[in-house]
């Protein structure tokens, strides 16, 4: 819930994170952004908080960071799925210059790639024709012979699928079904991501040792650091 942090994006682009999550309603024709009605301020719009500091970052460095890799914004839709996405998607072309579009089957990738979360109106954005969003995916499409360009990312709750939660050894059996959940997904084209994970460093090593792609956190300097520990020491 990037939003919920004293500066929505940039805390989260400050410490070279690739992706943030948003939560929206569509409320009285406004796509604003909080986790549940009683939060939203008019003031606080998808738009105003992600896509312009967004497309002023790629004005200013060529991408959301210089020579850097795309950045996946999640909108989790937490009003009525397609509702929200016919709101949604011609304000998503208005940002077609930042952002990564599938059209006639082909992928063009963009600074910015956006996924669709929560309330999933996956029929809707399978029917755009030049679409600006995909379909957050469950590990139940991994067997469904869906598109990775609608389907690219794999996300499921953690404690649905594994009884570890960070305390001894992550069971053989467990590390095994993660692996092979990863392997899938990545021969599919697809990233894979659990959310409702403990916050400690033995899950984010876990995860990081099975090639998980994103791992979730509300803790961002914690999981900051743990990265940059982890990561090979140049020569």
């Amino acid at each position: 819930n990037d939003y919920q942090h004293p500066r929505p994006l940039l805390d989260a682009l400050d410490r070279g994170f690739c992706s943030v999550e948003a939560d929206i309603y569509l409320f009285q024709g406004e796509l604003l952004v909080g986790h549940d009605l009683h939060e939203l301020k008019p003031e606080r719009t998808l738009e105003a908080l992600y896509l312009k500091p967004l497309r002023d970052r790629v004005k200013q460095f060529g991408g959301v960071y210089p020579d850097g890799p795309p950045v996946t914004l999640l909108i989790d839709i937490k009003s009525e799925g397609a509702e929200t996405y016919a709101a949604l998607e011609p304000l998503l072309a208005q940002y077609a210059d930042i952002l990564s579009v599938v059209e006639n089957g082909k992928l063009r990738e963009g600074a910015v790639t956006v996924i669709l979360s929560g309330n999933r109106p996956e029929k809707e954005v399978a029917a755009t024709t030049k679409r600006f969003a995909s379909i957050d995916g469950r590990l139940g499409d991994l067997d469904s012979g869906k598109s990775s360009l609608l389907v690219p990312l794999i996300s499921d709750h953690w404690g649905n699928n594994f009884k570890w939660r960070g305390q001894g050894p992550l069971p053989a059996e467990e590390r095994q079904r993660l692996a092979e959940i990863v392997a899938k997904a990545h021969e599919q084209g697809r990233r894979v991501r659990f959310w409702a994970t403990p916050e400690k460093p033995e899950m984010w090593t876990e995860l990081l040792q099975a090639e998980v792609d994103l791992i979730g956190t509300d803790d961002l300097d914690a999981l900051s650091r743990f990265l940059s520990s982890s990561q090979p020491q140049s020569q």
